[in-house]
């Protein structure tokens, strides 16, 4: 009977059919139900895959599905419809036209701390006090704002983390949600979830002025790392168990003299952390050696930079530190200075890094700059502030800059430089107040702007199913000065 069953099998797994037995019609049908992602990954498959992922059918849905308004015509050929997607996505992505959806929300005249962008949230802090809007309800001007007021004193740090990483929610329903954790001056540290605090977590001797980029450990045992006034580091289990926190504190690291100012995670091993105090004083812990009934130092290497410490970024096995008026790089497995990475005199006040094209922008008194990390020298200055740039954010697609006594947000070309748009952070009507931009968050096709001045207001713009891109708006006002002129040889001969 055994014989039988095996042979069975054989006959079975010998008239199996793989994926690669059908026939392109057949992939295409399969791949009208995939993303852009999954079909970016089958086109690098193989050459199979590729020609089947360029089907003309697959391209259709994605540029109907994405701008159901844009019109492409009668029948283009496939090529021609992967090429206008993959065209207007970039553009779209580089904020690259005039006519985005714009929302307004006013505020008090308090400076905001903090803003981040979720998938359909805003949220931001002024002084003790946190908003949190819903960015689906906003748009559509139904009452959207949840005002998160358990801190009592000013915002120092605010994160958002997946909630399938906090480790104390367990449903897969919700893994495209995010929660809120936010430290502050009143010594705390708070988890948000849906509007409610619902983790408190104390043990600093003084305010908390720092929470880690990243968690640390693997899933299901997440650890939370903050830095505080008090010199101290220290790790919280997010998926302990009571609102209070009382047994979250996985252990605390002595070393730092001074208050902590930066916290960030190794990008080639995510047990290592970074701590950066004022002094200029860098850290590295292994949090794998750390806890709480350990005298054992978890610290594994020790280094410091010159001038004023402003951030860090971590990629792979390097640190870099930005400092005084330059971005050092450190290698983090031997604690040696690796490089000078950008140099921005007389005071930097920002920068921010895109690593995989080894690409820098930093930003200091009245300008931008933008650094190849393989050169000694600036790839491009980005003039057109009227103060200290201290707003940068980087991404494959651009460059974003702003200052606080600015009304103006900047967005540059993020391989040269250039000069894309410009984008309004208050009304016209208040463009000659002091109003500048305090705080600013990008995400993709979108930006929100945070402004104070005689009111607060925080600018929402969307860029996904806008129009009229800047370089036709330019043509077209051109236009319109030309043709409008009464001026001819006639009227030079009279």
């Amino acid at each position: 009977m055994s014989e039988v069953s095996a042979s069975g099998y054989d006959n079975a797994s010998s008239n199996s059919t793989s994926i690669t037995d059908l026939d392109v019609d057949s992939l295409v049908n399969c791949a009208n139900y995939l993303s852009i992602q999954d079909i970016s990954n089958m086109a690098m498959t193989c050459k199979y895959f590729r020609h089947a992922a360029y089907s003309d059918s697959i391209w259709h849905r994605l540029f109907r599905e994405k701008w159901p308004e844009i019109m492409l015509g009668q029948n283009p050929p496939a090529s021609i419809v992967r090429e206008a997607y993959l065209s207007r996505r970039a553009a779209v992505q580089r904020l690259s036209f005039v006519d985005p959806l714009v929302v307004d929300f006013y505020t008090d005249s308090r400076p905001f701390n903090h803003v981040l962008l979720g998938k359909n949230d805003i949220i931001f802090s002024q002084g003790s006090l946190i908003q949190h809007l819903k960015i689906d309800d906003f748009v559509k001007g139904k009452d959207c704002l949840v005002s998160l007021r358990d801190h009592n004193a000013r915002i120092t740090c605010m994160r958002l983390f997946p909630v399938n990483e906090a480790s104390f929610i367990r449903s897969e329903t919700q893994n495209d949600e995010n929660v809120l954790i936010t430290s502050s001056s009143d010594r705390s540290i708070r988890l948000w979830w849906k509007g409610s605090c619902i983790r408190s977590f104390r043990g600093h001797n003084g305010p908390v002025s720092a929470l880690s980029d990243k968690l640390l450990g693997d899933v299901g045992s997440k650890v939370l790392a903050s830095g505080g006034e008090d010199g101290t580091v220290r790790l919280w289990n997010l998926s302990s168990s009571g609102k209070r926190g009382q047994h979250a504190l996985n252990a605390t690291l002595h070393g730092h003299e001074k208050p902590i100012k930066c916290i960030s995670t190794a990008g080639h091993k995510t047990s290592l952390l970074i701590s950066v105090s004022t002094d200029s004083k860098i850290r590295v812990w292994d949090s794998t050696l750390a806890s709480a009934s350990s005298r054992k130092s978890s610290c594994v290497g020790s280094t410091s930079v010159l001038g004023t410490p402003v951030g860090i970024k971590c990629f792979e096995s390097m640190l870099y530190v930005a400092a005084g008026h330059s971005v050092q790089a450190i290698d983090l497995r031997t604690m040696k200075a690796a490089f000078t990475a950008a140099v921005c005199p007389p005071e930097l006040h920002t920068f921010d890094m895109l690593s995989s094209r080894s690409l820098i922008c930093t930003g200091g008194k009245n300008r931008a700059m933008l650094w190849d990390i393989r050169k000694s020298r600036p790839m491009a200055e980005m003039e057109g502030h009227n103060g200290p740039v201290t707003q940068v954010h980087m991404d494959p697609y651009k460059i974003v800059t702003a200052s606080p006594d600015d009304f103006f947000t900047y967005i540059w070309e993020v391989e040269t430089g250039a000069s894309i748009n410009s984008l309004n952070c208050c009304p016209s009507e208040l463009s000659n107040t002091r109003m500048g931009c305090n705080a600013m968050a990008v995400d993709g096709c979108r930006i929100v702007t945070a402004c104070s001045g005689d009111n607060g207001l925080l600018r929402f713009r969307d860029f996904n199913h806008a129009s009229c891109s800047v370089s036709s708006y330019k043509d077209e006002v051109s236009s319109k000065f030309w043709n409008s002129s009464s001026y001819s040889d006639s009227d030079s001969d009279m």
